[in-house]
């Protein structure tokens, strides 16, 4: 009778530690789970970020066009009025 005792002790210990270890691992997964969310949600942020700064940059560069365009305009406007008063003066 005392080795059954045994036994029954040592086999509802490892039950328990069972029982414990499927707990740790059912929490374990759980918050796995939450991190991988986490992650995912924050990936998602920073593709947003960076296609909102890519959007900024082009309109950056589309800006450096048009400034360039218009000193390019006014420098021939420039050019075209003093062409015209320097012919009215020549007259």
């Amino acid at each position: 009778m005392a080795e059954e005792t045994k036994n029954g002790k040592a086999e509802n210990l490892f039950k328990n530690f069972g029982k414990k270890v499927d707990k740790f691992l059912e929490e374990l997964d759980e918050a796995g789970g939450k991190l991988n969310k986490e992650f995912e949600g924050k990936y998602e942020e920073l593709k947003q970020a960076a296609e909102k700064l890519k959007k900024e940059a082009e309109n950056k560069e589309r800006w450096k066009e048009v400034e360039a365009s218009l000193k390019k305009a006014g420098k021939e406007l420039e050019n075209a009025l003093k062409a015209a008063f320097k012919k009215k003066q020549d007259k």
